[in-house]
């Protein structure tokens, strides 16, 4: 193979800012020198980093089908072998001819050097193909034209020799005339053809083609031709008619640039064949190229407009100077709002770079203007440009209010604020809205992409203000301004009906609930004390009664956000003023119909059932228990009553175990454990199964309608009884000890078992309560449940010899069990005892039927006495 020579390599490197095309969206990969390089006998093109030596920005190599396109006179538009179009926009024109030259130069090359082995193939089609050559533009040859253009479109090589013959041949300009003989001589056919033939030839999707048919002497002849859709054949548009109308271009200022003039229109017509006139048609990579067209031209009005610094000053004198004419000053304010709206698609550094300039001489006081204009058209540009602002940068329109608010003027706030309750035009409520949304939003912060290394310094030096100017703000907004905002909520407590409301109005209401849930969720204890100190959520509440279901929905919006915070202070609120009823009416109202107001409020009290939120279950229950019990077709009503019952009874089976115990009772770790007495006293149960703050103590009996009595939870065996049970404890009578506790039915206090050093089921929190005790709440609190289920483990043994057998004595009479004389051991199986315990327990107990009995008059005495055992020995 030949060596590739090539002319030598650009010597001096160009400036130039290299562009990545990234969702239909230019993205700037930096700024840099390109030159064009041979790297082993191969043709690169090369940029460095102008802030980075070492760091390149672009190196890619220059192959035949490339497809390299020069736009204009400073761009170079190319796609990758992977797909990935790519640009690079020079500073100067010089450098991008320099760099164009090469690219050419090597292209040709690559071009002659396939085009020898091309020559040898033996495909008829592909040799007309390289050398595409139409006939000449007449009507009686448009058929002819049609099929060959379509033939060379099929392939790569055929569509670049095609766009090649039809700008060298000017080919386009000598279709155009065809176009009025063929209107004279009213043959639809002809014209159909014609509009078939420049589809076509758009589609290329040829660059240079495309920048042809927009310029001034072809522009009307091609649209024109574009009239006659043939998928249309009865209709006929006016394109010709739309862009010949001069007086949709004004000059507020002078342009004296004639190329930057010439830039604007080339891009409104582009604009104008991208989303009407091609709109139906637009293949991928036609609307692609359209749109890099538009977007570089659009780079170099603003960078013009901005850099003109005479420019600028000559716009902004026109809200300055006295006396000028209000068209001019309306269209000032549609001029700026179109350079902010095009700006929107421009990288970080260059949008800021313009509103810092558009600051700079003055921008606040066009705003004001706009605001306040009485033409609706000006009021929305006025906002769109506020709101593009505060959308790019939210912390600097901060800083500029809080600085008016220290130079004592009035702030950019309180003009929105009267915009907005004022404003009768719904687009312009809308955008107000938003524009304060995000200012009073902390959350919200500056855009800093594309910044580069300069990103990192403006978030520390915006870091150290920041939060204090943030903070400022939210503070003199509550104190000034706020009062005033919600001034129309408030004014609902003086409504008895929400009838009749405008649809100002209803918007007007729901944009400030809107701005309340912003309230709710960011501005902490502020949002609070604002809140209960004008009352704001029953205002709220008011609006769920209104007509309108969108509002009601806003409405509903507001309490969900409350709730879904769980914060105690809005609940507390809401329970006070009784607000969740509107909402459980709505339900009732709606049911069971499947609709969005209905499935919002029933997702309101389905989050109340999922959370387990008790305050608000216990008040919709206690207060609304008839209606909900109404509401059947869903069991989310009927599920919240019985969570109720369940808090409210704790004998009730709990089918939803709390966050701390979800292990079921007989299991440990995952596996099952002994179920120890298969049949248990019932008394015994319900006190296992009651909640740890019963009122009631569970070892309380009654007998033949009696006071209670004492009963343990294990009745315990008499002497002769046990015999059998007390030889194992009988051996271990160096470690005797006797306990004495002396429990008394008077004035004596009780003792609590539990202090005892190894807990058993004789120490149980049994206790006796008569008509002359004290209350139940002077009484020892029992064991935590889990504290007696480790009990009942290690005592499983000696309660299921206990169990076999039972005494209990007459009723009118008395019972003795003596236990001072057995000693026996209540530790767990076949582990040592940590105590000794010895009980003489007696127990009088006394019915209506014999108070005669001479006993009956002893208090009812349990001694006990007991003794520690060493810590070793235990």
């Amino acid at each position: 193979m030949m060596a590739l020579t090539v002319p030598n390599p650009p010597t001096t490197p160009r400036r130039v800012k290299v562009y990545e095309l990234r969702n239909n969206d230019w993205f700037d990969r930096g700024t840099g020198y390109c030159t064009g390089q041979l790297v082993n006998d191969e043709p690169h093109i090369q940029v460095k980093s102008e802030e980075e030596q070492d760091r390149m920005l672009l190196e890619t190599k220059i192959i035949k089908d490339d497809g390299y396109q020069k736009q204009q006179e400073t761009l170079i538009v190319w796609t990758e072998p992977h797909g990935t179009d790519m640009a690079l926009s020079f500073q100067e024109p010089e450098g991008c001819a320099a760099i164009w030259e090469f690219v050419s130069h090597v292209q040709t090359h690559l071009l002659s050097m396939s085009g020898t082995d091309e020559m040898l193939s033996d495909d008829p089609n592909e040799a007309m193909i390289a050398s595409v050559m139409l006939p000449p533009p007449e009507l009686g040859n448009l058929m002819d034209i049609e099929n060959q253009i379509r033939i060379a479109s099929s392939t790569v090589p055929g569509r670049d020799s095609l766009g090649k013959f039809i700008l060298s041949e000017d080919y386009i300009g000598k279709l155009i005339p065809l176009l009025e003989v063929a209107e004279d001589l009213e043959s639809l056919d002809n014209l159909h053809r014609l509009c078939n033939i420049m589809k076509m030839m758009i589609l290329l999707n040829d660059t240079l083609i495309i920048e042809h048919i927009v310029m001034d002497e072809v522009v009307l002849g091609v649209v024109g031709i574009l009239e006659y859709d043939p998928d249309f054949p009865s209709h006929k548009a006016n394109h010709r008619q739309f862009l010949s109308d001069k007086s949709k271009f004004k000059e507020v200022v002078p342009i004296k640039d004639p190329e930057i003039k010439k830039k604007i229109h080339w891009t409104y017509r582009l604009q104008y064949l991208k989303d009407v006139v091609l709109a139906r048609i637009l293949d991928d990579p036609t609307f692609s190229v359209l749109n890099s067209l538009i977007f570089f031209n659009q780079v170099d009005i603003l960078q013009h407009l901005q850099s003109n610094q005479a420019f600028l000053k000559d716009l902004f004198a026109i809200f300055h100077t006295e006396g000028s004419e209000p068209s001019k000053k309306k269209n000032g304010v549609l001029f700026i709002q179109q350079c902010c709206s095009i700006a929107k698609n421009l990288q970080g550094p260059a949008r800021t770079q313009l509103y810092t300039h558009f600051i700079q001489n003055g921008l606040f006081a066009v705003i004001d203007f706009a605001l306040l204009h009485e033409d609706a058209a000006v009021r929305i540009a006025g906002t769109e440009v506020l709101v593009a602002m505060i959308d790019h940068d939210p912390v600097m329109m901060r800083n500029v209010i809080f600085r008016q608010i220290s130079d004592k003027q009035k702030p950019l706030t309180d003009t929105l604020i009267e915009l907005l309750l004022g404003e009768q035009d719904l687009g312009v409520k809308g955008q107000i809205a938003d524009a304060i949304r995000v200012l009073l939003d902390p959350a919200t912060g500056p855009q800093l992409e594309g910044l580069g290394k300069t990103s990192d310094i403006t978030m520390r030096l915006r870091s150290h203000s920041t939060d204090h100017e943030t903070e400022s703000f939210l503070k003199n907004f509550y104190d000034e301004s706020a009062k005033k905002l919600f001034l129309p909520l408030s004014d609902l407590s003086k409504r008895t009906s929400l009838k009749g409301l405008s649809i100002a109005e209803v918007s007007l209401y729901s944009h400030l609930v809107e701005t309340l849930c912003i309230f709710v969720r960011q501005h902490a204890f502020r949002g609070k004390y604002f809140l209960l100190a004008e009352n704001l959520p029953s205002r709220v509440a008011q609006l769920l009664e209104s007509p309108q279901k969108h509002l009601k929905l806003t409405a509903l919006k507001f309490f969900r956000v409350c709730v879904g915070l769980q914060d105690e202070f809005y609940i507390r609120h809401m329970i006070k003023h009784k607000l969740f009823e509107p909402i459980l009416n709505i339900v009732i109202e709606t049911m069971p119909r499947d609709n969005l107001l209905n499935s919002a409020c029933l997702e309101f009290f389905e989050f109340i059932k999922r959370e387990n939120v008790k305050q608000i279950i216990l008040h919709l229950v206690e207060n609304y228990r008839e209606k909900m019990s109404k509401i059947t077709y869903v069991d989310t009503f009927s599920v919240l009553i019985l969570r109720n019952d369940q808090m409210q009874d704790s004998t009730l089976p709990s089918n939803y175990p709390s966050e701390v115990d979800r292990t079921p009772r007989n299991q440990i770790n995952g596996a099952r454990r002994w179920d120890g007495i298969k049949e248990a006293d019932p008394l015994e149960e319900e006190y296992f199964n009651g909640s740890d703050e019963e009122d009631n103590a569970p070892g309380l009996r009654l007998i033949n309608g009696g006071p209670p009595v004492m009963k343990g939870l294990v009745d315990y065996a008499d002497e002769e009884s046990m015999d059998d049970v007390g030889e194992e404890a009988a051996v271990k009578k160096e470690d005797e000890s006797e306990v004495k506790v002396e429990i008394k039915t008077e004035d004596s206090p009780v003792k609590d078992p539990s202090s005892s050093a190894t807990p058993s089921p004789s120490t149980s929190p049994s206790t006796v309560r008569s008509k002359s005790e004290e209350p139940v709440s002077s009484l020892p609190m029992p064991e935590r449940l889990a504290e007696k289920r480790r009990r009942e483990e290690e005592d499983d043994d000696e309660l299921g010899k206990l169990s076999r057998t039972k005494k209990r004595g007459p009723s009118g009479g008395s019972s003795l069990i003596q236990m001072g004389s057995r000693k026996r051991s209540f530790g767990g199986s076949g582990s040592p005892p940590s105590k000794k315990i010895a009980i003489n327990l007696a127990v009088k107990t006394a019915t209506a039927g014999d108070a005669a009995d001479e006993n009956s008059e002893e208090p009812t005495k349990v001694e006990m006495k007991e003794e520690e055992v060493p810590k070793e020995e235990a």
